[in-house]
C-alpha cells in the first residue's frame, strides 16, 4: 500500500480535454472518466435530458508534489467554465509495482 491524493472532478463534459490535458501536464497520465453524470448543485439539477449539456466525473491519484501542479492548472479552468474539485487521501493497494 502507498498513500496517495485522490483528485474528483465533475465539470461540463466540454471541458474535459482541458482538465485531463492538465492533469498529463502535471505528470498524471492515469485516470478514470465517467460520462453522463448528473447532479443539483449552485446551478441547479444538471441532467442531459433538459438542458444538452453533459457533466463528466475524472478520478485520478497522485502524488503530493503532482498535486500541487495539478491544482495550479486546474483551477483557472473551474473558475472559468465552472465544476467542482475534490482532494482527498487514499491508500492504493496495487498487485503489482508499476514504475512511477
Amino acid at each position: 500500500m502507498r498513500s496517495v491524493k485522490r483528485i474528483e472532478i465533475i465539470s461540463d463534459s466540454i471541458e474535459f480535454h482541458k482538465i485531463t490535458a492538465a492533469l498529463k501536464q502535471a505528470g498524471i497520465a492515469r485516470y478514470t472518466v465517467i460520462r453522463n453524470v448528473e447532479g443539483h448543485g449552485i446551478r441547479g439539477t444538471t441532467t442531459t435530458d433538459l438542458d444538452g449539456m453533459e457533466n463528466d466525473y475524472v478520478i485520478a491519484i497522485c502524488t503530493p508534489t503532482q498535486l500541487e501542479q495539478a491544482i495550479e492548472l486546474i483551477r483557472p479552468i473551474l473558475n472559468r467554465f465552472g465544476g467542482v474539485c475534490l482532494i482527498s487521501d487514499a491508500l492504493e493497494i496495487r498487485s503489482i509495482q508499476l514504475e512511477e
